[in-house]
């Protein structure tokens, strides 16, 4: 399935999206289990202590990108979300610029309530920015889209850290 917005694009960015719609996993090499990390972040995101979860989520990222063997990202957990017109803003990834790293921005609470938002939706959000990281340095995308094997992916990877392993998953050999 493509998404409606799929149409407007050129020939060289359709080629791109369908590039990215037929990758479905990550082949995650294997190495020190997540789940000790994932659940200390969610005791700091449900502490509330901004500054620790942005460093368990720098340490998860790092890892993630040196077993996929991708360049370094930097982590900024903030507090209240930014928000417009449009919504809120959940996260955001920034390509590296110049000598500038790569970027993920993840917010910690909602708008409207200043509350702490779900440990779920929280992670997902990172390992969402993370995916558009990967579409640029691990699969050589010219561009990242939301494509419906974009989402597989994410749900992929959260799956393998937050859900437990997921039968016939894809993990590359160590080494």
């Amino acid at each position: 399935m493509r998404f409606a917005y799929y149409q407007r694009l050129s020939e060289r960015r359709k080629r791109t999206y369908r590039r990215s719609d037929a990758i479905e996993a990550v082949a995650l090499p294997q190495g020190e289990p997540f789940a000790p990390r994932i659940e200390r972040m969610k005791d700091a995101l449900r502490a509330e202590r901004r500054g620790e979860v942005e460093a368990i989520c720098q340490q998860l990222i790092d890892d993630l990108c040196a077993r996929l063997q991708v360049p370094p990202l930097r982590v900024k957990v903030s507090n209240v979300r930014p928000s417009g017109q449009w919504g809120e803003l959940h996260g955001l990834y920034t390509p590296a610029q110049g000598r500038a790293r790569a970027k993920i921005d993840v917010w910690m609470r909602t708008v409207a309530r200043r509350q702490v938002v779900a440990f779920r939706s929280f992670l997902r959000t990172l390992l969402h920015e993370l995916c558009h990281h990967l579409d640029y340095e691990l699969f050589g995308l010219d561009e990242t889209f939301h494509t419906e094997g974009f989402y597989k992916r994410e749900s992929d990877l959260f799956r393998r850290l937050a859900g437990g392993p997921a039968q016939g998953e894809l993990f590359a050999p160590a080494g």
